[in-house]
């Protein structure tokens, strides 16, 4: 053995790796029985396997927590811009049944129901404009929801997580964020890298 002085640590790392998989695997069975029998039945005994590996080093688990992050920031950005914009329809709704009571009061009682028609019609455009521009903001944020869905699946594919690759499919996307959830019960529970309380 002296002349391979550093066989005996690699023995013992590959000895480490392979209790540590063993581990995670275990860890991961067990929180399988939790998920429902449908998406049970699509985890098969390879993609366990082969999720455990990529958890090995720890590094998965902090990419994850960084998805996650990134998700919650872009999700309270995305939801105060929706609140900037319900905000400027309330002021601008008050700013016109303002205007409205105004010239109401300073029009002459023979003029008032050609102006209360000409102040319908604009009310309306005004409701039709807001309209508009929900249906384009919500657009918006679905789009950039998606977007992220697909960062997020693009990144986990590169770092070699089991089940991750870009898709629109729902059954897809559900598994996917079923294996989500099992990464982060076991980051929960502590089985990072270097911890083995599982």
């Amino acid at each position: 053995m002296e002349r391979y002085p550093g066989a005996l640590d690699e023995a013992v790392d590959g000895a480490r790796q392979q209790e540590r998989h063993y581990q995670l695997l275990s860890a991961l069975q067990s929180l399988v029985k939790e998920l429902p029998s449908s998406f049970q039945q699509r985890l098969s005994y390879t993609t366990l396997s082969d999720l455990a590996l990529a958890l090995l080093d720890g590094t998965v688990f902090e990419i994850v927590q960084g998805l996650l992050e990134i998700q919650h920031l872009t999700e309270k950005s995305l939801y105060n811009q929706r609140l900037r914009l319900q905000n400027e329809h309330r002021v601008l709704r008050q700013v016109l049944r303002q205007k409205h009571q105004e010239a109401q009061q300073a029009c002459r009682p023979h003029n008032l129901p050609v102006l209360q028609a000409a102040q319908q019609r604009e009310l309306e455009a005004v409701e039709h404009r807001i309209r508009e521009e929900q249906r384009a903001m919500d657009q918006k944020i679905v789009l950039e929801l998606d977007r992220k869905v697909a960062d997020q699946q693009s990144t986990l594919e590169k770092a070699g997580v089991a089940g991750f690759y870009v898709t629109t499919n729902p059954q897809e996307l559900t598994l996917q964020m079923n294996l989500l959830e099992l990464i982060r019960k076991l980051q929960q529970r502590g089985c990072q890298a270097g911890k083995t309380a599982l």
